[in-house]
């Protein structure tokens, strides 16, 4: 292999380093280079000096080629400083793009590392690496995010604020996003007013803030950047519609329920008669049917029962069968056919309660059971399902919605509904006049929010405080409270979706749990 080809295979794109010759093992490839230039400049004072003083070899990691580790080994020079006033007597030389002082690898592999460490953290980082032939440790790769430098944040026009869990439901921080281009801009160390207010007071030129409806992001916001416009998150304010929904529908739990039919007893259903045919055909029937017809023909000759079942090889009750039966089908009848059953005192309870809607076979059981039914619930099963086959077309009762469904039919959109949960719906308003007017006032509200009618909230709350409904009302007065917000939350196009699309991030994918806060605030910020 030539010089030039070594050359452009392996460190072509540093123009200040030759590559002399390549030694190839089987787990490991070692670049034998020099460096080219003519002096270096000196890294305190910056003066240019030719004058060697020393050289020896500097051995570099590199990325992987075909599975095999790769070693740089650099022969580098040290060079005296020409500047008499300056601290540093000699320096070593470093090659742009290849070196870095202190580094152990070259300056390509330890980029890459940083994006893998970013991505995938210390285990998982450290595994993928080692499956590319680039042995680092977990730690390693840690130390590489904590190294990465600091970036003072860009001051947003639009900034959303949110809490996250550091540790749920006991450690929380706080989250800060530009809304505009969607990045995480700052993380702070907890939710306190004071330290949010701190931040917004040394980051100035905030215009406006969404946030969701807490007191103590809303003190520091005001503290902090007094002349923002406050936003309120529409997901927070239909998410607290909602469980006022949920508290109402609650309420008027007992009421869900269809109402009982009139009284009377259902029209018990009755099994056809079974009708049990005779085998026609098998081995079977083909044996007895001969067998028939040679003991009858014996009796025609005079032979005895004893001597026909001893030419036969029979026994005799066999052949008595045989020879009381006229016609061989009276023998291949099933055996049990016409006995009577030990559910038979239990039939007419058993089609009365299926005729009713009641179909499930264990249900029955349980219930003839407790009426002195000694047998296997297996006899009851198979009893159902012969009565299913017979009556197929039997509607089975509808399920009594939960507070939960009827709670998502009321703030869901009508299209999205199920013909049957309409239905349904349709029903339990008509039945509860107090969860059709919470349908009106849901139904309005979402009006208000889809097509930016803030201006209108102040008639919708009037609407609400008038009617007798209590949790909606507490839903209105709550409102009251951070009135501006609300409406702008209602008004303008800005909303905290690109906030909790980051809370859902760290909490899923960056170290949720198991990261100190610097780490996870290195990693949220120089991975976004």
């Amino acid at each position: 292999m030539t010089d030039d080809l070594l050359q452009d295979l392996w460190l072509g794109h540093i123009p200040d380093v030759a590559v002399n010759t390549l030694t190839i093992s089987a787990n490991r490839v070692t670049v034998h280079a020099t460096t080219t230039t003519d002096g270096a400049a000196c890294p305190s004072c910056g003066t240019a000096s030719a004058r060697v003083h020393s050289s020896y070899v500097r051995r570099l990691d590199d990325s992987a080629a075909a599975q095999r580790r790769v070693v740089i080994e650099l022969r580098v020079r040290r060079f005296r400083c020409r500047e008499r006033a300056c601290a540093r007597t000699t320096f070593v030389e470093q090659v742009a793009g290849l070196t870095f002082r202190h580094g152990r690898r070259s300056q390509g592999l330890q980029s890459a590392l940083q994006r893998l460490a970013l991505m995938l953290a210390g285990r998982a980082g450290s595994r993928l690496a080692d499956a590319f032939a680039v042995p680092v440790s977990r730690s390693t790769l840690l130390r590489l995010i904590r190294a990465l430098p600091e970036a003072a944040p860009q001051v947003p026009r639009v900034l959303g604020i949110d809490e996250f869990a550091l540790r749920k439901g006991h450690v929380y921080a706080t989250v800060l996003v530009d809304i505009e281009t969607r990045r995480p801009v700052d993380l702070l160390p907890d939710r306190t007013v004071e330290t949010v207010r701190s931040w917004l007071a040394q980051h100035p030129g905030v215009k406006v803030i969404c946030r969701d409806r807490s007191a103590s992001y809303a003190e520091a916001a005001r503290l902090g950047a007094p002349d923002a416009i406050h936003v309120a998150d529409r997901f927070h304010l239909w998410k607290n519609l909602a469980e006022a929904v949920e508290k109402t529908v609650l309420h008027y739990r007992a009421l869900l329920p269809e109402p009982a039919p009139p009284t009377g007893r259902a029209q018990p259903v009755t099994l056809p008669p079974v009708t049990v045919e005779p085998r026609r055909s098998g081995r079977l029937s083909d044996r007895v049917r001969e067998q028939h017809a040679i003991v009858h023909g014996m009796l025609k000759d005079g032979v005895g029962l004893r001597t026909i079942a001893r030419r036969l090889g029979l026994a005799r009750n066999t052949v008595r069968r045989l020879a009381g039966a006229k016609d061989p089908d009276e023998l291949l009848v099933g055996r049990w056919t016409g006995r009577t059953s030990i559910l038979d005192p239990f039939k007419p309870y058993l089609d009365q309660r299926f005729a009713e809607g009641c179909t499930v076979a264990r249900r029955l059981f349980a219930e003839i059971q407790q009426r002195g039914y000694p047998g296997q619930e297996q006899i009851v099963r198979q009893y159902v399902h012969r009565l299913r086959e017979a009556f197929p077309h039997q509607a089975p009762r509808r399920r009594t919605p939960s507070v939960r469904d009827v709670t998502s039919w009321i703030t869901r959109h009508p299209d999205r509904l199920k013909a049957d949960d309409a239905q349904q719906l349709k029903q339990i308003l008509a039945r509860v006049p107090e969860l059709a007017r919470t349908a009106e006032h849901v139904r309005a509200f979402a009006e208000l929010m889809n097509n930016r009618r803030g201006h209108k909230l102040k008639d919708w709350i009037a609407r609400v405080q008038q009617d007798q409904v209590p949790a909606l009302r507490t839903f209105a007065d709550g409102l009251v409270q951070d009135l501006d917000a609300v409406v702008a939350g209602l008004s303008l196009r800005y909303s905290s979706g690109a906030v909790e699309g980051q809370n859902n991030k760290m909490l899923k994918r960056q170290m949720f749990g198991r990261a100190g806060f610097e780490l996870l605030r290195k990693r949220v910020l120089h991975s976004a």
